[in-house]
């Protein structure tokens, strides 16, 4: 195989009928794959689904005194605050147990931030001229969606191997439109990335211009290694209180990928000042969430411990689904030069970037070929990636069987598309 930028007119043309050739024979396979999702398989649903037996008594739905099946106790079970507490590092008055969706409880401090503003906010959000807000991109395309919806304007901010750019963070809170930034700290998505000590301390140090600035701290991979041993990772809260700011952050986390994410927990931990305000507003919301979901999760997950070893089944489910994916790429692109990967250690997600100007175009190549994945542009704010190069790949869901399948189409496509662009076509 040799590299495409080094081709002649005439090589380029030989080399795109075969191409074209191997894309006809994929077509004609009437495939159906599902990759356009971070979702578990099979495997690992079936792996976790024996807590649905873990209560089955009424006296096993009695906690601390508390019969979760009833009315009460809006911040969740103490014993589920606790498991999150252990796991995230901060305390248990820090944390909200909701429902299975920390999605929802996203959308929903944003929300109350607009409908009623933030603990240090002047006004609701939605009394501003305008509200800003920055995302590291690539990034999760349902944290854009969450902001965009509100008629936020979106600043994307460069990722680095390190995290966020911090220098163009710093300059963009300085104006006092700019309400917040998003983050996925640890194993980001899609591109593995986790914030390096030098970032994290920037982020939580900064002094925006906006009094009620929020860092939404998405850490859904805080536990989720498939490559080697458990990572431990700074609690934001506590880096935030030490710099001065332990009301400017927000952490979200769940059980979505640990357990079952139909019938997971969630949280959000913040401030305790945070805590108070937040719990004002919901208790005209909500009277409790799923406490019996919660109290499962308790029992069936023990204590962090026991979670991390939960997680080491899911790691040898997963690792082979990585290794098919970045073993075909060095195979089939590396010697080509036409495009660039990650080699991710934990999370969901291998992010590609294809040669400029053909992300679209492979993708469009693989539905066409029966080969459904994110769409092109979805890791950058309004689904607009300024390079159309950047394409994330999901490998969880589908059997390797089947994934070894995608991805030979995958590179047929990236090849072909990357082949078009050199050829003018």
């Amino acid at each position: 195989m040799t590299a495409y930028a080094t081709l002649t007119a005439a090589q380029l043309q030989q080399e795109y009928d075969v191409v074209t050739a191997a894309f006809e024979a994929a077509k004609a396979k009437n495939l159906k794959l599902d990759m356009s999702r971070g979702k578990p398989g099979k495997a690992q649903l079936d792996l976790v689904s024996d807590i649905l037996t873990v209560l089955s008594t009424p006296e096993d739905c009695v906690a601390d005194g508390m019969d979760v099946r009833n009315y009460g106790e809006l911040a969740g079970v103490p014993a589920c605050r606790a498991l999150f507490a252990e796991i995230l590092g901060c305390k248990p008055s820090e944390v909200f147990a909701g429902g299975n969706a920390s999605l929802n409880l996203m959308y929903d401090v944003i929300s109350k931030a607009f409908t009623h503003g933030l603990l240090h906010s002047e006004r609701p959000w939605c009394k501003e001229d305008v509200v800003k807000f920055l995302c590291p991109s690539p990034g999760y395309d349902r944290h854009f969606k969450v902001t965009e919806s509100f008629g936020m304007e979106l600043i994307t901010i460069p990722m680095t191997e390190e995290g966020p750019d911090m220098d163009a963070v710093e300059a963009a809170v300085k104006d006092p439109a700019v309400k917040g930034i998003w983050c996925v700290p640890k194993y980001s998505n899609p591109q593995g990335i986790t914030y390096s000590d030098a970032v994290i301390d920037r982020l939580a140090a900064l002094k925006p211009a906006a009094p009620d600035f929020t860092i939404m701290w998405d850490n859904a991979y805080c536990i989720h290694e498939f490559d080697g041993d458990f990572v431990p990772f700074r609690d934001i809260l506590t880096v935030c209180r030490e710099a001065g700011n332990p009301d400017m952050v927000f952490e979200f986390a769940s059980t979505s990928k640990v357990t079952l994410p139909g019938a997971g927990v969630a949280v959000f931990a913040t401030s305790e000042a945070n805590m108070a305000y937040m719990q004002k507003l919901l208790t005209v919301q909500v009277i409790s969430y799923d406490k019996v979901n919660q109290l499962r999760h308790v029992r069936y997950l023990k204590d962090k411990a026991h979670t991390l070893e939960l997680m080491k089944k899911h790691a040898a489910i997963m690792k082979p689904k990585f290794d098919a994916v970045v073993d075909m790429l060095d195979r089939e692109i590396a010697p080509l030069g036409i495009g660039s990967w990650c080699r991710p250690k934990g999370g969901y997600f291998v992010s590609y970037d294809a040669m400029p100007g053909t992300a679209k175009r492979a993708l469009a190549l693989c539905k066409e070929a029966g080969v459904v994945m994110t769409g092109a542009g979805a890791t950058y704010p309004y689904g607009k990636d300024p390079q159309d190069s950047n394409i994330r790949i999901a490998p969880s869901l589908p059997p390797v069987a089947e994934l070894e399948a995608a991805m030979e189409v995958f590179c047929v496509c990236v090849r072909m598309a990357a082949l078009e662009k050199l050829m003018g076509k």
